[in-house]
């Protein structure tokens, strides 16, 4: 496999911000405030929703199944979290499109608080 040490790299990085299972994310993706969270191309379904839903099939998949696809895609989840994290706005989170768009992508900022 092409670039198995970036692979393994990505893989990690991806488990370790990635912190919300496939069924929640799933039920998440399916609530008015997933949909409405992120940015909507000609009013259809925003960025993050749709790398909620790739994000599920990675997730049920083995390591072994994963795809170049899958694993550029997996890059792009990192760097977006990344970059969302180091954003955080001040005082309480629960209820702003910042979590709400971070959980589209399998992050929920308050799973570890």
């Amino acid at each position: 496999m092409a670039g198995s040490d970036e692979h393994r790299e990505i893989w990690d990085a991806f488990r370790e911000l990635v912190n919300m299972t496939p069924s929640a994310l799933e039920k998440w993706l399916a609530t008015e405030e997933s949909r409405a969270a992120g940015q909507h191309k000609d009013g259809g379904e925003s960025t993050g929703h749709a790398s909620g839903r790739t994000i599920v099939e990675i997730l049920h998949k083995k390591k072994g199944d994963l795809s170049d696809a899958d694993y550029a895609h997996m890059r792009k989840v990192v760097g977006y979290v990344r970059r969302h994290l180091a954003q955080r706005p001040s005082g309480e989170v629960r209820d702003t499109r910042w979590r709400h768009s971070l959980m589209n992508w399998g992050h929920d900022p308050l799973h570890d608080a």
